[in-house]
């Protein structure tokens, strides 16, 4: 099912503002909290660094109306910079593959494409970009 949600990044402190939205909201995280440690190991890259692997790699908490708020932190040693601006994301989550190319290259006309849409590691079509208007997007489609 389609859906559209709201990301956050945080600069390290994505589990605690989540726990008070949570307080406020009064539901539950849906698959629990992904933390860096989680990450596969992939010899292409460098280790996560010990200091970041209890941080939040995901996590999503329905808020109202079937809309969820998702997060991660967005830690300095992995090359990120977090600041006001930057750090939300609309995400859309479209019913199919072809659906969520055609929403991610309709969007990038005069875009920043910041990771092409590609399959990822953990199942999705996902990519991301700044369009034209300086708002960032998240295009995502998970096979269920």
């Amino acid at each position: 099912m389609s859906r559209i949600s709201t990301y956050v990044n945080f600069p390290g402190n994505a589990e605690a503002a989540f726990l008070f939205y949570q307080s406020i909201f009064k539901t539950e995280f849906v698959n629990g909290i992904q933390r860096f440690e989680e990450l596969p190991v992939d010899v292409n890259q460098p280790p996560i660094p010990e200091s970041i692997k209890q941080q939040v790699l995901h996590i999503e908490l329905p808020l109202i109306n079937n809309h969820i708020l998702m997060a991660s932190d967005a830690p300095a040693e992995l090359g990120f910079t977090v600041s006001t601006g930057n750090n939300m994301h609309i995400c859309v989550e479209p019913d199919s593959k072809v659906e969520a190319q055609r929403i991610f290259d309709g969007l990038s006309d005069n875009a920043v494409i910041t990771m092409p849409i590609q399959d990822m590691f953990w199942g999705a079509y996902y990519g991301t970009l700044t369009d034209q208007f300086g708002i960032n997007w998240m295009i995502s489609f998970t096979a269920k």
